[in-house]
């Protein structure tokens, strides 16, 4: 098997594989319950990773397709252009990650702004809607998937899902927390708890001291 006919079979799924992984990196990396900051620096560095491959593999899936005549050059630079609607919506699912892999690269820049950082993560969720849309477009464009890619893309479907579980987790107990449902650590082993001072409020020199 040449490498031409390697790719051709193997690149949209690799595609698939590469950005489910970093989707579930990227949960991983934003959790903060059950990952210090080590681990959070471990799991950007394997989400920037893979999105790169991502990128790497999806220049290679749209580039044999065109050479291979499988799919019409237009197809892959104008969605829904033609080459019929599952072509068209593996190009929206190809602009999509590019934009949210821009938005991954401009992190460090919008990530000391409060209203930047929302709109930011705003457009970077586009990443799930360019995974939703590459799992419809690999599993029902062109032949018949193999029974390893139908293996492959469930098993991207099943990461996916439980990267969302463990995310989904984190509010629930932070609320719980927050709300007082949950008794302190040292509560809970019996041990005393410092009870809290309440700070005279500060006046005259003692404040203006306090501002400046």
């Amino acid at each position: 098997m040449d490498l031409r006919r390697l790719l051709d079979q193997t690149a949209g799924v690799l595609t698939l594989v590469s950005l489910t992984t970093t989707v579930v990196w990227g949960l991983v990396a934003a959790d903060r319950l059950f990952m210090g900051p080590r681990g959070r620096l471990l799991a950007q560095a394997v989400h920037r990773t893979t999105g790169t491959c991502a990128l790497g593999f999806l220049l290679a899936h749209i580039g044999i397709k065109v050479a291979e005549a499988h799919a019409p050059a237009v197809a892959a630079l104008v969605p829904f252009a033609s080459g019929g609607a599952l072509i068209g919506l593996g190009a929206v699912a190809a602009y999509l990650m590019v934009l949210a892999a821009a938005t991954g690269v401009l992190r460090g820049a919008l990530a000391g702004r409060a209203r930047a950082a929302r709109k930011w993560r705003a457009v970077h969720a586009c990443a799930y809607v360019s995974w939703c849309a590459a799992l419809v477009h690999g599993l029902n464009a062109g032949r018949a998937p193999a029974g390893w890619v139908t293996a492959c893309y469930a098993a991207c479907l099943v990461g996916v899902l439980g990267a969302l579980v463990v995310r989904q987790r984190k509010p629930r107990v932070a609320g719980r927390r927050s709300a007082g449902l949950e008794a302190p650590p040292a509560a809970a082993r019996g041990g005393w708890v410092r009870p809290a001072h309440r700070t005279p409020a500060r006046t005259g020199a003692h404040a203006r001291r306090s501002l400046t």
